[in-house]
C-alpha cells in the first residue's frame, strides 16, 4: 500500500520559516520524481517545487530563492524548507510522487498525500 504522509505544517508569522516533510512508503523511491503542491482557498492546486529522481529541482517563480526542496533516498522522504514566508503562502501543502515512463516521459503512476495546512499570519 502506497502512503505519503506530510508533517510540519502550522501557524507562522510573516518572515518566518517552516520545514515540511513527507514520509513515503510502498513505492520504489528512487524511481519517482517528488514534489510539493499547494492549494489556497478558492484557488486551484499549484506546483510549488519538484525534485527528479536525479535530484534536479524546479520551483514556481513565486517561491524561488525562498523555498528549498530536498530528498533523502535512504529515509524515503522529501522535505520543503520554507523561509521568508508571506501571507500568500497560506495554503494546504500536498506531497506528490510521480513515476514517468523511462522513454516516453508520460506519468504512469501518481500518488498524493493528504495535505498539511500552512498558515502565515501575524
Amino acid at each position: 500500500q502506497v502512503q505519503l504522509v506530510e508533517s510540519g505544517g502550522g501557524l507562522v508569522q510573516p518572515g518566518g520559516s517552516l520545514r515540511l516533510s513527507c514520509a513515503t512508503s510502498g513505492i520504489v523511491f528512487t524511481l519517482y520524481s517528488l514534489g510539493w503542491y499547494r492549494q489556497a482557498p478558492g484557488k486551484e492546486r499549484e506546483l510549488v517545487a519538484t525534485i527528479s529522481s536525479g535530484s534536479t529541482t524546479n520551483y514556481a517563480d513565486s517561491v524561488k530563492s525562498r523555498f528549498t526542496i530536498s530528498r533523502d533516498n535512504t529515509k524515503h522522504t522529501v522535505d520543503l524548507q520554507m523561509n521568508s514566508l508571506l501571507p500568500e503562502d497560506t495554503a494546504v501543502y500536498y506531497c506528490n510522487a510521480e513515476q514517468r515512463h523511462m522513454f516516453a516521459g508520460h506519468v504512469i503512476r501518481r500518488y498524493w498525500g493528504q495535505g498539511t495546512q500552512v498558515n502565515v499570519s501575524s
